[in-house]
């Protein structure tokens, strides 16, 4: 009976085991990147995009030594507020140490009047009041431009009186005693604004200092530590700015 490997027709060099074969370094580089390629391009995607946020959150975007609050029902002008964050740095110090002196105005569209309003000006209201109550709650800004101080202080609860003390919690409504008028201070007033044009938000035109008469300046208050630390820098800015201002805005509460 003749056996299995010639039945097979099997021949003495296939029963040979074969040879490992020895790739070149060059040949495994290949291999190796013919593998791995996918892999590496991800990374590099991910470690580019994490230094890009890094690099631009920490270098390229300006940190601001001052964080003002305003509160309106409408926006200001853009020409205003330029005005207004050049010239109050003036009177401010660089806090973070890279090299100027910047003050940032956070402006809020919040209209406490409750006049009836569209679908737009409502979901206004709602972007402001949310925006506004993480200033607040963090403590982020120490010093508020109002255009209302009444509704603010009633919504917020947030403004200390103007010698430096606390509201208690049922005299809220006396919010004549934590504000000036901007025609008040003799510092604000004598700030070179110069005018507002048309823009991306309004269509007027006109003197920013005008502008800036119908709004009040008051300064939050800290009910614990972390508050009073937070908002105790901007403390000489405000003086600087409220010198010499007596105020009148019980007049306004008649």
């Amino acid at each position: 009976m003749a056996s299995y490997r010639y039945e097979r027709n099997i021949k003495e060099e296939d029963l040979r085991p074969l040879k490992e074969r020895h790739y070149t370094r060059k040949e495994r580089w290949n291999n190796w990147w013919d593998y791995n390629l996918k892999w590496v391009v991800l990374a590099v995607i991910v470690v580019g995009f994490v230094g890009y946020c890094f690099i631009g959150q920490y270098f390229f975007t300006v940190h601001p030594d001052y964080n003002i609050g305003v509160v309106a029902p409408y926006y200001l002008p853009e020409d205003t507020v330029d005005a207004l964050q050049t010239q109050l740095a003036a009177f401010g110090e660089d806090l973070n140490g890279d090299g100027e002196t910047v003050v940032t105005l956070n402006v809020y569209t919040l209209d406490y009047s409750g006049d009836a309003q569209s679908d737009t000006d409502a979901y206004m209201t709602m972007a402001g009041t949310t925006r506004l109550a993480a200033d607040v709650q963090g403590a982020m800004s120490a010093i508020y431009i109002l255009y209302d101080p009444a509704g603010f202080e009633e919504n917020t609860g947030s403004l200390r009186y103007l010698d430096g003390s606390l509201p208690a919690g049922d005299s809220d409504e006396d919010w004549w005693n934590m504000v000036y008028r901007w025609t008040d201070c003799p510092v604000l007033t004598g700030l070179d604004l110069g005018s507002y044009g048309p823009d991306a938000t309004q269509s007027a035109s006109g003197d920013s200092q005008e502008y800036m008469s119908q709004f009040y300046i008051g300064f939050r208050g800290a009910w614990n530590e972390g508050s009073a630390k937070s908002i105790a820098p901007s403390e000489p800015l405000w003086d600087k700015l409220t010198a010499g201002a007596v105020s009148t805005a019980a007049e306004d509460a008649e």
